[in-house]
């Protein structure tokens, strides 16, 4: 259980210390299931808006996390973030 905190505190700094140390090719990703599923809950709430191709990313997305495959379920759920943006 310490480990795990532990392992969640530095997650959380990390990104902290990326981001201040001033290299813009450096960047954090985090592939777990919870941002998987924060993802697509942002996404949906832009269903209204979202293309159709954005769409489809999105039930790929989420059935590829539910799956296990969740590093190719949110490289999917960003795509379909890319897709709904105004250009």
């Amino acid at each position: 259980m310490r480990a795990t905190r532990t392992a969640f505190a530095l997650a959380l700094l990390l990104p902290l210390t990326a981001h201040t140390a001033g290299d813009p090719s450096l960047r954090v990703t985090t592939d777990t299931a919870e941002y998987c599923g924060s993802l697509a809950a942002r996404l949906t709430s832009m269903r209204r808006v979202l293309p159709d191709a954005a769409r489809v990313l999105v039930a790929d997305g989420v059935r590829l996390c539910g799956t296990g495959h969740v590093r190719t379920g949110v490289a999917k759920l960003r795509r379909a973030f890319r897709l709904a943006q105004p250009e």
